[in-house]
């Protein structure tokens, strides 16, 4: 069977729906050691580095998630591969939705503040704003979490209903108790599109945050107002882009290359040796429709710029200059399959990814041209915010504004220790 590409970030989904040869039939029943069994053969087939797993007796575990944490390739494999609710995993790829507050987190030492908030979510309501500093999360002090190790889980389970009270002070001082429940939020996948006048030049900021189904339309709508305005430079921001589908990739890439691009090797997909057969290279799509004519990209990145967003600028790497403001990305140049079974979504690494000039092996991350702080001080799409402030001086002087050295303390990693979740949920970078 041919498989449509689907892949996300933190594991670069390439197929909604496989079938592998050593268990198309999917497992005999829903009990626990049924499950466990159909993992195991998944794995065995499908991993990217199955000759690695240990022999294990996949039965005497309590659960397939179990299973997963112990044969999973642990020098390079400890969150990519995943198990989750085929339901969320859904909704979150074909939607942009997710169930939550609705907003995300930058953890520092023992302070907690607030990078994003969704529209029309628990968080906006309750007036969080970006650059907010959480203080309690109901009723413990956030470095009494930090330190016993439990800020982790601290906004509890992602399901309808759950409700927490947060204690948080605003960027202006002003300190608010307020209680949030959890539902159903609508993340926009284009949250913020501007345009600048520099020395005569129009450039184009856009902030992307995720790469699911609804982005393609978001993307194309974005890019034709961005070409009516007519910008000659992109700044993409994709700081807490976590990554997303292997489709919408290729489409923003293509947005970005237009003819320099058109027909061009965007990424090589090689699989296991069991899985040969699989093996195949996309290529840029020759789109009909507006967009900025490009020689050059400037992407803001960070450790939370993971799988598609790095997938995007390596494969632009061979055909035009990129240029990377920020910290360097997470590190994920393998992706997944999704391989449903019972009420579950397995997610095996299984491929690599190199584009038309056979380069991939960025575990380390993809470094940063220049380094930026991230300017949590002030709205995202404000000319001054550090990151921005940044790409728009590298586009007047072609030239970091200081030496990396001196640049390298401006550094923060969006998500923050302690607070990144595995899964999808890695992706989403939120709570």
């Amino acid at each position: 069977m041919r498989l449509g590409r689907v892949a996300w970030a933190l594991a670069l989904l390439a197929g909604l729906s496989v079938e592998p040869a050593a268990a198309q039939t999917g497992p005999r029943n829903c009990s626990v050691t049924s499950q466990n069994l159909y993992v195991r053969d998944v794995m065995q087939d499908l991993y990217l580095w199955y000759s690695s797993m240990p022999d294990v007796n996949a039965a005497s575990f309590p659960s397939p998630e179990a299973y997963l944490q112990a044969v999973r390739y642990r020098p390079l494999d400890s969150s990519f591969s995943y198990i989750t609710s085929a339901a969320s995993s859904d909704a979150f790829y074909s939607d942009s939705q997710f169930i939550g507050f609705g907003f995300s987190t930058l953890l520092s030492g023992s302070e907690l503040r607030v990078l994003q908030v969704f529209a029309d979510s628990p968080a906006s309501e309750a007036g969080l704003a970006r650059g907010d500093h959480i203080l309690e999360i109901d009723g413990r002090r956030i470095e009494a979490l930090v330190a016993s190790g439990e800020i982790t889980g601290a906004f509890g389970p992602s399901e309808v209903g759950a409700s927490s009270e947060v204690v948080f002070r605003s960027r202006a001082g002003e300190e608010r108790r307020e209680r949030m429940t959890k539902r159903l939020v609508t993340i926009p996948t284009v949250s913020v599109t501007r345009v600048f006048e520099l020395d005569g030049r129009k450039v184009g900021y856009l902030f992307f945050r995720n790469f699911v189904r609804p982005s393609f339309a978001a993307l194309d709508e974005a890019f034709a107002s961005l070409a009516e305005a007519g910008v000659s430079e992109l700044v993409l921001d994709l700081r807490y882009n976590g990554g997303g589908l292997v489709d919408v990739a290729v489409h923003l890439g293509s947005l970005i290359g237009g003819a320099l691009t058109a027909g061009q090797p965007f990424a090589t997909y090689a699989h296991n040796d069991r899985n040969t057969f699989r093996n195949e290279t996309l290529r840029f799509e020759d789109l009909d429709q507006p967009a900025p004519v490009l020689s050059r990209l400037i992407a803001i990145t960070s450790r939370s710029s993971a799988s598609a967003s790095e997938l995007v600028i390596n494969a632009l790497k061979p055909f035009m200059p990129v240029v990377t403001i920020g910290d360097a990305t997470y590190g994920k140049p393998v992706g997944q399959y999704l391989v449903r079974f019972c009420d579950k979504m397995l997610a095996p690494v299984s491929f690599s990814l190199r584009n038309a000039n056979d380069e991939g092996d960025y575990f380390d991350g993809l470094p940063a041209t220049c380094a930026a702080g991230d300017g949590i001080d002030a709205e995202l799409g404000d000319a001054a915010e550090a990151s921005l402030a940044e790409a728009l001086h590298y586009v007047r002087h072609d030239a970091c504004s200081l030496p990396p050295e001196a640049a390298r303390a401006m550094r923060t990693r969006a998500g923050g220790p302690g607070l990144r979740a595995a899964g999808w949920q890695a992706v989403l970078n939120a709570h």
